[in-house]
């Protein structure tokens, strides 16, 4: 694939992940997406196979920045409390520098086929099932409070939710200091007072 091709193909995807954000998965279509990037909407299938593939490859490579940052936490951290203020950190860096496909990730997913569903959740239940891992141990040790470890899970990925629905509120900020503001408010509302 030439340069040019794969920068077309990146608006294309860049594209398509603001029309799923706007518009949601189902309203979209696909004459709107080759207005948006500036191709007749039969050339659009010289770039791409359809729709659905698009919002795959949008879900899947926001499951793999996910996935990927999680291998690094838990190879560079050995702290549970250090581990889990990288997570709050990984979510707030994928959310500002990408919030259109992040809310296509967190929210349109339900649409992919049922075989790339399956595949898709599973990235998420192996993702959230290692981020409970970290607070269990992190209750092991008596660094947070002995709450149900998948309430506390939900409630810091809700808590985090507002950075991909909110962008430009987001992106006003300072990234490091709003990583650490957050960082801050969530791990004190969860840590045991010493």
């Amino acid at each position: 694939m030439s340069e040019s091709a794969g920068m077309r193909k990146e608006a294309i995807y860049r594209a398509a992940a603001r029309l799923f954000r706007e518009k949601g998965f189902a309203a979209t279509n696909m004459r709107e997406l080759a207005q948006a990037v500036g191709l007749e909407a039969s050339s659009l299938y010289s770039h791409i196979s359809s729709k659905t593939d698009l919002l795959d490859h949008i879900c899947f490579a926001a499951a793999e920045r996910f996935t990927r940052g999680m291998a690094s936490i838990l190879e560079d951290h050995p702290d549970p409390l250090a581990r889990i203020r990288a997570l709050i950190r990984l979510h707030a860096d994928i959310a500002l520098d990408d919030p259109t496909s992040q809310t296509v990730f967190s929210d349109e997913w339900r649409h992919l086929p049922p075989e790339r569903l399956e595949a898709f959740l599973t990235l998420r239940r192996d993702y959230e099932r290692h981020f409970l891992e970290i607070l269990v141990a992190a209750q092991q040790e008596g660094l947070i409070r002995p709450l149900p470890p998948r309430v506390i899970l939900l409630t810091l990925l809700s808590a985090l939710g507002w950075l991909y629905r909110d962008a430009a509120a987001a992106q006003s900020r300072d990234r490091a200091a709003l990583g650490e503001q957050l960082s801050q408010i969530l791990l004190d509302g969860i840590r045991v007072a010493r």
